[in-house]
């Protein structure tokens, strides 16, 4: 495949940032969700009305049935994202949300290594350089919750969260595979029926019927991860996934004033340096791709 041209690779940009925008949204909901019925529950709710969503969506486009290669794919990912999801939002659920946003801020470098793994991508000197820098953000941020008043799980929570970074930085890959494959809505439908059908393996021990009072939260968490996916998985079919992954960060802006509005948490100040160090890991390592590598698109 070709190089996109300016124009496309600008507006899948664009499209990029909407996604993150919708999927920020969406977080603030989700832990919302989370501290009232858990984060089991509110990703099984949320996945649920998301099949409903997206399913509608498909069978409007008078969807093909996808050849068993693009199933991997999409049971691949749907497995990852029940991981990722429900480890996300119990951590998060336990720290205040730009803290989490920022831990999990570590994804994109450790995608670095799985792209060398899994795609035989060459890992250069200024990766590692990057690597470090964010490694060390992650421990200004950690070491923020050894002193102060926090939830004595915090120290769980921050675990979980750098867990789910291992899985989204995977889902990355995924992402990307999976755009080039299939159109936006078929991606998101059958992502959203795994992730749906795995969570459910444990509904008869772990599930229990929401008050009405959440379902709102629910349906707009849905539609907004369901908008969140779609439009993702358009920018990622159009762009390569080191051009776009630099997008992830305008999640801390939107998860700081969600944070602050929706659960009245303040930015502390190694939220914040710890942050910018692991931004500064990562823009430092997607320059030097942009800047002095070959466009390549990733194998399948």
């Amino acid at each position: 495949m070709t190089r996109p041209d300016a124009r496309t690779a600008t507006l899948a940009f664009a499209m990029a940032v909407v996604g993150i925008g919708l999927y920020s949204v969406m977080d603030a909901l989700m832990k919302g969700l989370s501290i009232g019925i858990g984060a089991y529950n509110a990703a099984l709710w949320r996945s649920l009305a998301g099949v409903a969503m997206t399913g509608t969506l498909l069978a409007l486009r008078r969807p093909r049935r996808p050849p068993r290669a693009v199933l991997r794919i999409h049971a691949i990912r749907g497995v990852n994202a029940a991981l990722l999801v429900v480890a996300f939002f119990w951590g998060v659920s336990r720290l205040p949300l730009a803290e989490g946003i920022a831990l999990s801020f570590i994804a994109p470098l450790i995608t670095l290594y799985l792209a060398a793994v899994l795609l035989g991508e060459t890992i250069t000197r200024w990766a590692v350089i990057s690597s470090v820098i964010g490694l060390v953000g992650v421990g200004v941020i950690l070491a923020g919750r050894l002193g102060g008043h926090h939830r004595p799980d915090a120290a769980l929570g921050a675990v979980a969260i750098l867990f789910s970074a291992v899985c989204y930085s995977y889902n990355l890959i995924l992402q990307r595979q999976q755009a080039q494959l299939a159109s936006p809505e078929e991606s998101a439908f059958f992502g959203t029926a795994i992730m749906s059908a795995v969570l459910l393996l444990f509904a008869p021990f772990a599930a229990r019927v929401p008050p009405l009072s959440q379902v709102p939260a629910i349906l707009g968490s849905a539609a907004f991860a369901s908008a969140a996916f779609i439009a993702l998985s358009w920018a990622y079919a159009r762009a390569e996934t080191k051009v776009l992954v630099v997008v992830e960060y305008t999640a801390f802006l939107w998860a700081a004033a969600f944070g602050f509005l929706m659960f009245a948490e303040p930015l502390t100040p190694a939220t914040l340096a710890g942050a910018a160090l692991i931004v500064l890991g990562c823009l430092l390592s997607a320059w030097h791709e942009r800047s002095h590598q070959p466009s390549a698109e990733l194998g399948i």
